[in-house]
């Protein structure tokens, strides 16, 4: 056994699928779906009345969450 050993394969696989130019449709659109989600509410919403959202609660920072692709 080497002291510097590759990561497994399936590692290679989520970089390689996140990071490549070359991305199936499926998962270019599965990111593009994402980052539609990934916006704060708009203000005309929070100004309704009666309204108890504040601030939306699935947003996702793109160094900290991953999408676990």
């Amino acid at each position: 056994m080497t002291l510097f050993s590759s990561p497994p394969s399936y590692v290679r696989l989520s970089s390689l699928l996140t990071m490549s130019s070359h991305k199936t449709f499926r998962i270019k659109r599965f990111l593009a779906k994402k980052q539609k989600q990934n916006r704060p509410i708009p203000q005309w919403i929070r100004m309704k009345t009666g309204n108890k959202i504040r601030y939306n609660s699935k947003r996702r920072h793109w160094r900290r969450t991953k999408l676990g692709l």
